[in-house]
Order: C-alpha cells, then structure tokens, then sequence
C-alpha cells in the first residue's frame, strides 16, 4: 500500500507516519509538507533512511505538485495538513481559510481525477463549537466559533459534498485535544511545560475553567489506523478519550511534575470566542474495538519528561515561533 500523508512534519502528522513505518513496514509513505513555522523535518530524522519513507516539501495547495505524487501509485490519501493555532487564527484568518479550505479542495480533487481508493481527513472537535452538558455526536450541527474551527468545518462540509456528489471514497475523523512528543510549543501543554522549564510565566486565559477532553497522541493514532483500514466510506468518527479537565488543572499538574510554584501561573484576558468546553460521544469507533490505552497522568508526565530531554528540539522552535509572529502580526501585547 502506497499512502500520501499530507503534514506529516506537524505533530499528530510525524507521530502517525512513525508508527505506520513501525506496524507495517511493507507500505510506502509519501510525506508531503509545507514546513510552515510549525512543520519541523527534525520530527522524523530517524525516518529519513527508510527505503520505503520519502519527504517532499510542498503545499497541499499546488495542483501540480499534487497530482505528481498522486499519480506515482498512491492509492490513499490521509490529510493532516492545515493551519490549527486559534490566536492566530484570530489575529489572521487568511492561511486559514487557504491551507484548510482550499488545500482540502486540491486533494479532493486530486483523489477524484486518479480515482483512489480512500480518503481521510484529520479534523477537529472545535469544528462543533462549544456544549454546557452531554457530548457531540457525529450526527450534531456545526457551530464553529474561532476562524480556525470554521475553515476546519468547512472542509469537513467539502469532503461530505464529494462524498455525496460524486461518490468519493471519504471518512472523516474528529479527534479531541492531543498531547503528546513532538506538539510544537505554543499549545497548551508544550507551551506550558517548556515555559515552566525556564522559569517563565504560565499565560492561562480567564478564570482557567475551560474545559477540553484531552487525548494521548499514540491512541490517536491508533484509532485513525483503525479507521485507516475499517472505517466505513462516508462516515464521521469521533475520537475522545474521556479525559476532561479544566485549563487550570492541566496547568497546576504540569508545575506539580516539574516541583515548580504556582507563582508562575500568570492570568491574562480572555482570547475572543473561547469556547466553554469541548466534549465528544465516541461510540462509533468504539464500537470498532478502539480504546485509549494511555492513562493521563501517566501520559501526562511522559510528556512533561520527553519535553523536559529534548531541549534542544523545542528551544530553537519557540525562537523560530517568536520571529514569525513578529513578521507577521507585529509586537503583540
């Protein structure tokens, strides 16, 4: 099996082409990866010598450079690629709307013309906005409150259109928030972490009670493989562990981990839109024979310690983080 895995130098990305390359050691993995500011080649330098792991730089959004690849014997594509940090989101809507809405369009129609077998796109909780009580369903509207959350449910309402239109062979997968090696740091947990590591302030939004279901990176994986080889065609999966936790716990276990005070916590204003909690009904998959295996505390201090190894990894990224969001949206209060 030939796969095209698009951002796969992105976070769930480089961990999904990794433990592909591990369980089936006879498929062929295409990278395909525009390394924006967040896309890192470092996240899978151990990948690099597998005769049957190659890298391309390139955007989901070049027709040309699509149907290059596509046409060399790809026969499914997975889309990870897309723009994903909500503040920035808000402080710029235009890649957004580029690299998710229409970058999904070019792959879409690249899986249309060389008629593959399947198609998978890597979405989002947000995409269903925020509930008081109970969890979403696959069937539950969309109601997307952040510009990132609107191009993500956007493409999610393209790929069912193709589905329905012209028969294409799409599934969709809906994940909550993941956490895990390798998650670039200016989400919550990594950003945190490697805060606390240098002794800097915790930003923490509001009052910290916004709460989210927090999902390993490794059982994401697990569950899109799953849905890789028994998902149904035209189906949407959600994935959610049943972890929930409010943004100030994560926070108070993160400096518990590292003995660090919570002095460092740092209450800021409150971003626009933020969602109250995110909370998913994950009985489809389950029903396919998926479960978490990772523990969150457990999981939670693997990371704060893989974070804590591998400085070198993340402390360059945050300079690299710093100077593209001067370029681009100025000194930010």
């Amino acid at each position: 099996m030939k796969i095209l895995i698009t951002g796969g130098a992105g976070f769930i990305g480089s961990n999904f082409v990794r433990y592909l390359l591990n369980k089936y050691p006879d498929y062929e993995i295409v990278n395909l990866d525009k390394l924006t500011y967040s896309g890192n080649p470092e996240n899978l330098r151990d990948a690099e010598n597998n005769p049957n792991y190659r890298f391309i730089r390139g955007d989901i959004c070049d027709k040309k450079t699509v149907d290059g690849i596509v046409s060399d014997g790809v026969g499914t594509i997975l889309n990870f690629a897309a723009e994903s940090h909500v503040d920035r989101s808000i402080l710029g809507p235009e890649s957004f709307i580029k690299t998710d809405i229409y970058g999904t369009y070019t792959l879409l129609e690249a899986t249309r013309r060389h008629n593959l077998k399947k198609y998978i796109q890597i979405s989002t909780d947000e995409v269903y906005g925020s509930v008081e009580e109970g969890s979403f369903k696959e069937t539950d509207p969309l109601n997307p409150s952040s510009p990132y959350a609107a191009s993500k449910a956007s493409a999610d309402l393209l790929c069912l259109s193709y589905f329905t239109t012209y028969k294409l062979p799409v599934i969709i997968t809906r994940s909550s928030n993941n956490y895990g090696p390798y998650q670039f740091p200016e989400k919550l947990i990594p950003l945190f972490i490697t805060n606390a590591l240098e002794n800097k302030s915790l930003p923490l939004y509001g009052d910290g009670l916004n709460v989210r279901d927090w999902l390993y990176v490794l059982d994401n994986c697990q569950a899109i493989d799953l849905i890789l080889h028994k998902g149904r065609i035209g189906e949407i999966y959600n994935v959610g562990a049943d972890n929930e936790r409010t943004n100030i716990e994560i926070t108070k276990a993160i400096l518990k981990i590292l003995e660090k005070s919570e002095d460092l916590i740092k209450r800021v204003k409150d971003r626009p839109g933020h969602d109250r909690r995110y909370s998913l009904d994950s009985t489809k998959i389950r029903e396919l024979g998926w479960r978490p295996e990772y523990n969150f505390e457990k999981a939670l201090r693997k990371t704060v310690d893989w974070y804590r190894n591998n400085e070198s990894w993340w402390r360059k990224l945050k300079v690299k983080a710093e100077e593209f969001f001067k370029k681009q949206y100025g000194e930010l209060e």
